[in-house]
């Protein structure tokens, strides 16, 4: 299945849709600074986008937070530096419906084309489709 279009702003306030990011592997992350798990994964994830970026691979996190200091906050104490978007809409932002998110931490892999190819994968396994996909 085709994964549908996201067009939200960054913490600048410039909008960075989904589909810009076509030609390569992107996790599509929800995520929110309120949220311990998904502060855990922020962790996890910091190797793997360092390692696989280079060879083609994206983060497009969406943050649930209610507001602009909360997400930066977060962002800022994760060290994180992949695109970040959000409307700040907490669970009423339209892309948690667009995507069936009933919780986070709540990922999903996009393949160059596009297409969901996996939904709710651990690190582990975003880890070993990367290494398959993209080689080391």
């Amino acid at each position: 299945k085709m994964a549908p279009e996201i067009l939200l702003p960054d913490t600048s306030g410039n909008m960075i849709s989904l589909s810009s990011l076509r030609g390569m592997y992107v996790l599509i992350d929800f995520w929110a600074a309120w949220c311990p798990p998904c502060r855990k994964t922020n962790q996890r994830l910091k190797s793997i986008y360092h390692e696989y970026k280079p060879l083609g691979f994206e983060i497009y996190a969406i943050s649930l937070d209610r507001t602009r200091e909360q997400w930066l906050r977060g962002i800022r104490e994760d060290e994180i530096d992949w695109i970040q978007v959000s409307d700040l809409r907490y669970w009423n932002s339209p892309v948690t419906t667009l995507y069936n998110v009933d919780g986070i931490p709540h990922a999903l892999l996009v393949d160059p084309e596009g297409r969901i190819v996996s939904r709710g994968l651990s690190t582990g396994e975003l880890r070993q489709i990367l290494e398959d996909k993209l080689g080391r």
